[in-house]
């Protein structure tokens, strides 16, 4: 029988939750485990923030959204090429991508040079608009906006140094790149390489995603090489959601 979760109790703990949804605690304790509710682990026992647990019913009771579809296809590690119709699909996408790694742990690092944001505080409010605890993910440590100087050019150095800071006891990592603005074709696939061979050093999950209007002008042996460098492809746009890999 279903019962009320305690009042004023913002970390619950794993009976409570338990009671809550009238599951075993054995299968309170697998969610935690395998990263499907977002937990903290306070010496040997699970607890759970409500709000992750509201998060988490709404993912279940809308298993066909963007974030349910992503769950079940990203991998870790993993090197994804995104093309998203317009730039408010690219953002969508890069909430869904972040916050199926926060449900497993990770750390979260968003690249923003290239973008069409004025500002970091834009960025934060878009991504926010979108469904992510930016401003409680930035205060815990775990998500970090980050830029280089250059977009069209040594992103793969620019991604090992960060990756130096942040090692952090085998916890997986999760970059987004995006192209929102033109790039010359080559110096994108040179990117890509490198970006593949940082890639393939621990558990790094790497989405790097482009505008369709961009992808439209890349001869068709370009794109099939463009996707030969990722292990999966994304396409995301008003009609629909595709994968693959």
């Amino acid at each position: 029988m279903y019962q009320g979760l305690p009042q004023g109790k913002d970390l619950l703990d794993t009976e409570d939750v338990a009671a809550y949804l009238g599951v075993g605690q054995v299968t309170v304790w697998r969610w935690c485990r395998d990263g499907s509710l977002p937990c903290l682990k306070i010496g040997k026992e699970w607890r759970i923030r409500r709000e992750a647990l509201e998060r988490f019913l709404e993912r279940s009771e809308h298993s066909e959204t963007l974030v349910g579809r992503l769950r079940s296809f990203l991998e870790v590690p993993d090197n994804l090429l995104a093309i998203a119709q317009d730039r408010e699909m690219m953002h969508r996408l890069d909430t869904a991508f972040f916050q199926v790694g926060e449900a497993q742990g990770g750390r979260l690092i968003k690249y923003v040079s290239g973008e069409s944001w004025d500002s970091l505080d834009e960025a934060r409010a878009d991504l926010k608009h979108h469904g992510l605890a930016v401003g409680r993910l930035e205060e815990e440590g775990r998500f970090r906006f980050t830029s280089e100087p250059d977009p069209q050019g040594g992103r793969g150095e620019e991604l090992k140094r960060l990756l130096s800071e942040e090692a952090d006891g085998g916890r997986s990592v999760w970059v987004s790149f995006n192209w929102a603005d033109q790039i010359e074709l080559e110096a994108a696939l040179k990117q890509q390489e490198a970006l593949r061979e940082v890639g393939e050093e621990g558990e790094l999950v790497l989405k790097t995603a482009v505008l369709e209007e961009v992808v439209d002008e890349w001869p068709g042996k370009m794109l099939s090489r463009a996707q030969v460098l990722h292990s999966g492809t994304i396409w995301l746009s008003e009609s629909g959601l595709a994968l693959s890999r």
